[in-house]
């Protein structure tokens, strides 16, 4: 490819002349700027979007309210239960057993009620301690939700350098 004195062009800057390679125009030539968008159509897109974003932040308080009502009715109904209590038995005594038979079957009959009893309790306990689980478990969750923000912050970045250039950027 031979350079022809066509392909130079004479430049003048500020009185500095010189000649250089003329440029091809490489770049497409926009002959009119695209059209502005519609105001309408974007108006609805955001509102749209808006929409979205609302339902989904809807159904996740729903969803997080229901969980604290079923919690809430289950700690209710756990106090207004009524303490298991184990009837007691009254057995005919005719005199045919001895009093020590008598005495110890009292004391059997009270054994069984104060543990039937501490079954109970047993039981009662394992369910709030089943429930305080869900509630620590809820709580964990909001909190991890909200540190996230925080531990995505560039100042805990291993190096100065990338701490510096995520700075630079955000300006």
């Amino acid at each position: 490819m031979s350079i022809n004195e066509d392909d130079w062009e004479l430049i003048n800057d500020d009185g500095f002349v010189y000649k250089r390679l003329k440029r091809h125009n490489q770049t497409p030539t926009f002959s009119q700027p695209p059209p502005p968008p519609d105001p309408l159509a974007q108006a609805q897109a955001q509102r749209k979007r808006k929409k979205t974003i609302l339902l989904n932040l809807k159904n996740k308080y729903q969803k997080e309210i229901s969980q604290w009502e079923h919690l809430s009715n289950t700690l209710t109904a756990l106090q207004n239960k009524p303490p298991v209590t184990v009837p007691l038995v009254v057995q005919n005594q005719s005199g045919v057993g001895s009093p020590e038979s008598s005495s110890d079957n009292g004391f059997r009959e009270l054994a069984d009620k104060v543990l039937a009893q501490l079954e109970a309790q047993e039981a009662t306990i394992n369910e709030v301690s089943r429930l305080c689980d869900t509630v620590e478990a809820l709580c964990d969750a909001e909190e991890q939700r909200l540190k996230e923000p925080l531990f995505d912050l560039p100042i805990w970045e291993p190096s100065c350098e990338e701490l510096m250039t995520s700075l630079q950027t955000e300006e």
